[in-house]
């Protein structure tokens, strides 16, 4: 590979031969190790590559790359610090000319730890998260569940049916939870089954908003505007994954904002159905819009897990549509969705 080429990697490389000496090493390379691509040409592979461990050991006398077994062909990928205190991880490849001959060249690649360090810190939120939303459901169930159990005979009926009923609405959350963490996952590793086909907007939303029109005391409107020819066209959807969009939504609006929550369902163009929920509460900011799709993303006191946003952003792309965030003319927050139309040929 030409200079030129080697320096265009993501990764920092350093070639070294037989000997140990320094052949090439590239521009990445270079600014992690604190030193110049020509200077290091030359120079021993453990002048060049002063990296340490947390006891202050060197990766050269650690992993001997020139030693050690003549079967070894690479030293495994381990995280190793730069002069600047940096961490990298490093992985190596050893070529022998010959099966069970001496080491002929080694390639070391260095790449930035920055990008595990935020999967680290995602995964630490998501147990944090997790735990936090299991513990009081959980707690509510174990409680009520000791006090039927030490208690029966002397609980009237309504006082049981009372726990009951709290017991069943606390597992009916974790069940909740439990999907969206699936979810969540299913959408990192582009593992998200989809079974879309016609399905009628109206029809799902009418069930969506009777839904969780029954359980609050706000006010839940849902509006239609048909295109001009007095229809609403059928979407290409998942109807399973339009409910849990819409029914998100919806819920958030009621959690987090105030006055009245609108659906509204409108045809923009003949490509697509624009579904808009709205409240009459203060909004969100636009310089927090952009955070709001993102994992863990949460406002207000009343928490959650901060993944509802995030997937229905997984969701409504998986369907080839767009969803955005902005103002309502009553003040509040608006979510907008484009949702493509059922293609007829």
């Amino acid at each position: 590979m030409p200079p030129d080429d080697l320096d265009l990697l993501p990764d920092g490389v350093v070639l070294a031969d037989g000997d140990g000496r320094v052949r090439r090493v590239s521009v990445v390379a270079a600014r992690m190790l604190g030193t110049e691509p020509d200077a290091a040409v030359g120079r021993p592979l453990a002048d060049v590559l002063t990296l340490l461990d947390q006891r202050g050991c060197a990766w050269s006398e650690v992993n001997r790359p020139f030693a050690g077994l003549r079967t070894r062909t690479a030293v495994p990928e381990q995280s190793w610090l730069l002069p600047d205190g940096g961490e990298v991880l490093v992985t190596a490849r050893l070529h022998r000319a010959e099966r069970g001959g001496p080491v002929t060249a080694a390639a070391v690649s260095l790449r930035s730890a920055r990008g595990r360090e935020r999967l680290d810190r995602e995964r630490s939120d998501l147990v944090a998260t997790v735990a936090h939303e299991l513990r009081s459901p959980l707690t509510g169930v174990k409680g009520f569940v000791t006090a039927l159990l030490n208690r029966w005979d002397k609980l009237q009926d309504e006082q049981k049916k009372l726990m009951l009923t709290t017991v069943a609405s606390d597992a009916d959350r974790l069940s909740r939870l439990i999907v969206e963490l699936l979810d969540v996952a299913r959408i990192d590793t582009g593992r998200l089954q989809l079974s879309p086909r016609p399905t009628d907007p109206a029809v799902i939303a009418e069930r969506v908003v009777a839904s969780v029109a029954a359980a609050t005391s706000r006010a839940v409107v849902l509006e239609s505007v048909p295109a001009s020819d007095g229809s609403l066209p059928r979407l290409h959807a998942d109807p399973d994954k339009l409910t849990q969009v819409l029914t998100n939504l919806v819920e958030n609006g009621v959690r987090h904002g105030e006055g009245t929550v609108l659906v509204r369902l409108s045809v923009p163009d003949p490509g697509h159905v624009l579904l808009e929920v709205s409240d009459e509460g203060e909004g969100i900011a636009p310089e927090m819009r952009a955070r709001v799709f993102t994992k863990f993303w949460t406002s207000g006191v009343r928490g959650g897990s901060g993944l509802g946003l995030y997937i229905v952003h997984g969701l409504v792309r998986a369907h080839g549509g767009t969803v955005t965030l902005g103002t309502a003319p009553g003040g509040g927050a608006l979510v907008s969705i484009t949702w493509p139309v059922e293609q007829t040929y």
